[in-house]
């Protein structure tokens, strides 16, 4: 005698469901710790901007993030600025005063050739924020990724 072929449908359906389970944390893991532009600063209150309670939360934690890659300085270096909307020019800052709200420095490890600045890229690496000046080119930042890798997206 042939089994009902429904109990044994919602039984392999069971079965998948469970196999996916140990990589269910990983998966909530990567859709918490990617972030956007919008989500950077929470207001603008008396001193100017205000890093947002997302980013509090995922400081030091690999995070993702998509933009454009600003025109480097150099045709390889170890860093380069993740802007929101393609730009043609650099926009390194001379103090945290002067620093837009839609871009992010990442720290490569290793020096890189550049992509396009019309080419959308998805980084990872750990957030930093608050204001520190970079000792090697005396660059001031706002917010960082640091230890990163990127890829087209």
């Amino acid at each position: 005698m042939k089994k009902p072929l429904a109990p044994l449908l919602n039984r392999r359906a069971f079965m998948a469901a469970a196999g996916l389970l140990p990589f269910a944390p990983s998966m909530s893991r990567a859709a918490d710790t990617a972030l956007s532009f919008d989500e950077l600063y929470g207001k603008f209150g008396v001193l100017g901007l205000e890093f947002s309670n997302k980013v509090k939360t995922l400081a030091g934690q690999e995070i993702s993030m998509r933009g454009f890659m600003a025109p480097p300085l150099k045709a390889e270096a170890a860093f380069f600025v993740l802007t929101e909307i393609p730009m043609s020019l650099c926009p390194f800052c001379s103090s945290d005063a002067d620093w837009p709200d839609n871009i992010v420095v990442v720290y490569l490890d290793e020096k890189q050739t550049f992509v396009q600045p019309s080419q959308t890229i998805e980084v990872r690496g750990v957030l930093e924020y608050g204001s520190w000046k970079d000792p090697e080119t005396g660059f001031v930042s706002l917010l960082r990724l640091r230890q990163a890798e990127y890829s087209i997206a």
